[in-house]
């Protein structure tokens, strides 16, 4: 394998591997190290890496990583990714650990185990992430010497999910939990954006869709990823339209792995898909959580929102924080020191803002009494006015939603009633969709940049419509939540909707030192937010039903949350198209069972309108109209 493959694959399964690496020389100074295999209820042993201060002349809490990204990339005191540098050297016992089936743990790998309440200590077959993370809490208190009894977590992605789902029936020694970037429901985040797959996270099923069948301290998956880049495309786009439908992927690349073939057996919100949110098992939480996201992460925006406000109303003692800041995936556990998300510059040293004065803070206080808790309920970024913002709610009880609605010759008005007669169509073609990048883009495990991407190039299209204001005169700020209400009539019996929100920069506005050449921020279409929604689901997420040709209907879906000001000589914009390639798989707009198993000739070109009475909702909290998914508690179905 050449070097360049290795680099590649090296990048791949480390994410945040370059992300504020601490000082192993410190360490070595400072630290012990220890290796563990810690015993769970059922006998399945996982393998942990412990460091522990060598000062042992006073207690130190744990803070605890556990991951699906391989344990034994902490050993030899090489701390690449978490925590930061700050909480290392306030002096913490370090713990990292291998989750059930990967890498030198022992059991089988479930993505997004389903939680089984109770979490009863006697009962060896109720196990889920909750009960291994309290067999290994209960364990360390018992066996590592100088500890202050009290436990904290963290973890972004796949860890941030770890992290929530230790805390339904947590150990009573958790007293500090700060899920970041976390996943919350793979139907609506992560591999899925509301039931439509992320096509672009296509190589990525390589990584999660294998059982290994020993203890490994190397990915035992590397040839299956080495499918997609042996010889790396130069083009996503082409690579994926090249791929035809779905079902071509499962015979080329996916056959034989089990991740995947979950995803093509369940296309709907069943109990499946319901098992396995965590959503509505977030209840009898008692101590301090501190959820932590960006605004331009493309993978996991839905998880970390409704993580904190499904924790806020179920349990409304609990110290409950949202964290919100300028970044990607991740974005907070590196330091690039200008901070900018694609070409947008936000300001200087912001994540080491974060691991300083927010993150440290949090742990310190619960975790060692030290400093105060000054923490707001929310912690909030604004994109617009790139500074941030305290809230004592979110979303922001004293913000109102604004009402977005479409004009003829493309207006876009704030609140003013237009005509609800007037009809906007375009043709949408899946053998031709809309990219849903500016530039070109190789294959790409996990695509990031395009969250502030220029919209330039998807405006010029004559399949997407575009509205927009006049330039303001007065700063608009939207804070919360964001609900497009669509009435939609096509020629076809299936459809995608992809609505964006964009601030459109004046024409005179000056480029950033650092922008390329090519790059003109001049009439800048910066994206602000976007989401998808697949209309088969409007009325339900369990059971899809195809479109009647001519007929009017509602598609109602959050956008997910938003802080942004537009400042006075910009515009605001809308946009709405029915493909976004290849970040979504394309819909074949003819309804089929499963598209999953769609065949080449079920693709067609459709006429899709969208009714002057549509309307997006923009800031505060809105009344949410559109279909509620299910939730799964012990043996029945529930509503939120």
């Amino acid at each position: 394998m050449t070097f360049r493959i290795l680099l590649l694959l090296f990048i791949l399964v480390s994410p945040f591997s370059r992300a504020q690496e601490a000082d192993s020389t410190f360490l070595r100074q400072h630290y012990d190290l220890s290796e563990y295999h810690i015993p769970m209820r059922d006998g399945a042993e996982l393998f942990t890496v412990v460091y522990t201060p060598k000062d042992k002349s006073r207690t130190y809490p744990f803070l605890m990583n556990r991951t699906c990204y391989n344990a034994s990339n902490y050993t030899d005191y090489q701390v690449r990714r978490y925590p930061s540098d700050f909480l290392i050297r306030d002096g913490y016992i370090l713990v990292y650990q291998d989750v059930r089936g990967r890498y030198m743990s022992d059991g089988t790998f479930d993505n997004m185990r389903p939680n089984i309440p109770g979490n009863d200590p006697g009962d060896p077959d109720a196990i889920d992430e909750s009960s291994d993370t309290y067999d290994t809490i209960e364990w360390l208190l018992k066996n590592i010497d100088n500890n202050n009894g009290r436990v904290g977590m963290y973890g972004v992605s796949y860890p941030g999910f770890y992290t929530a789902a230790a805390l339904p029936d947590a150990h009573p020694a958790l007293k500090a939990s700060s899920p970041q970037a976390p996943i919350a429901d793979f139907f609506f985040d992560d591999f899925h954006h509301q039931g439509a797959y992320l096509q672009s996270y296509t190589a990525a099923f390589a990584v999660f869709g294998y059982q290994k069948t020993e203890r490994t301290r190397e990915p035992w998956y590397r040839d299956k990823l080495m499918r997609f880049y042996e010889a790396p495309a130069a083009d996503g786009y082409d690579f994926h339209l090249a791929q035809g439908p779905l079902k071509n992927i499962t015979e080329k690349y996916h056959h034989d792995n089990f991740f995947w073939q979950q995803i093509v057996e369940h296309p709907n919100y069943d109990e499946f898909w319901q098992k396995r949110s965590i959503l509505p098992h977030l209840k009898g939480i008692d101590h301090a959580v501190m959820t932590v996201g960006g605004w331009f992460d493309a993978e996991d925006l839905y998880g970390p929102l409704n993580i904190y406000k499904t924790v806020e109303v179920n349990n409304p003692k609990a110290k409950n924080t949202i964290v919100m800041g300028p970044w990607d995936h991740g974005g907070w556990a590196r330091e690039r020191g200008k901070t900018t998300h694609n070409h947008i510059y936000f300001g200087d040293s912001i994540s080491t803002h974060y691991q300083r004065e927010i993150e440290r803070r949090f742990f310190n206080f619960h975790l060692k009494d030290e400093g105060e808790d000054t923490l707001p309920e929310a912690y909030m970024y604004d994109t617009g006015t790139k500074e941030w913002k305290s809230f004592d709610s979110w979303p922001p009880e004293e913000v109102k939603p604004l009402a977005l609605r479409f004009g003829e010759d493309g207006r876009l008005t704030l609140g003013d009633a237009v005509d609800a007669s007037a009809v906007f169509s375009y043709v949408s073609d899946p053998d031709k969709p809309v990219p849903y990048t500016s530039q070109t883009e190789g294959l790409t495990f996990t695509p990031r940049r395009f969250m502030s991407d220029d919209q330039r190039h998807a405006a010029r299209r004559p399949d997407v419509l575009t509205f927009q204001t006049e330039p303001l005169s007065d700063p608009v700020t939207l804070a919360g939540e964001l609900l497009a209400q669509l009435k939609v009539s096509m020629t076809g019996t299936d459809a995608d909707f992809v609505v964006k929100l964009i601030d459109v920069y004046p024409q005179d506005h000056p480029n950033y030192e650092h922008n390329p050449e090519n790059i003109v921020m001049g009439g800048y279409q910066q994206l602000v937010r976007s989401e998808v929604f697949r209309g088969r689901f409007r009325n339900s997420f369990e059971t899809p039903e195809p479109f009647v040709p001519g007929e009017v209907s509602d598609v109602n879906f959050r956008l997910q949350d938003v802080l942004h000001t537009f400042k006075p000589g910009h515009r605001i914009m809308v946009q709405i198209h029915s493909t976004w390639f290849p970040y979504i798989d394309r819909n074949p707009q003819k309804y089929v069972e499963n598209i999953y198993e769609a065949s080449e000739g079920d693709f067609i070109k459709s006429t899709i309108s969208v009714h002057g009475s549509s309307v997006i909702q923009a800031g505060g909290k809105v009344d949410d109209l559109s279909p509620q998914p299910a939730a799964f508690e012990g043996e029945r179905f529930i509503r939120d």
